[in-house]
């Protein structure tokens, strides 16, 4: 598990905002409500929850301090 800063990378942030896989599920409405990750493979969110406890992203900080 990752203490810390995440290290950024620029190529992953936009790949997965334009995925194809994104775009089909997106446009056919197939989101899952906030909070259904429990239920759909609870290993991989609760390692989530932790992994997102634990770090921190550096464009977080930047845009606090923006403001």
């Amino acid at each position: 598990m990752k203490f810390g800063l995440r290290k950024p990378s620029i190529k992953k942030r936009i790949s997965a905002r334009t995925s194809i896989k994104r775009q089909i599920v997106h446009r056919a409405g197939l989101k899952m409500p906030r909070g259904y990750g429990w239920l759909r493979d609870p290993k991989k969110a609760a390692y989530n929850k932790v992994y997102n406890k634990t770090t921190f992203d550096i464009f977080k900080i930047i845009k606090k301090f923006m403001k």
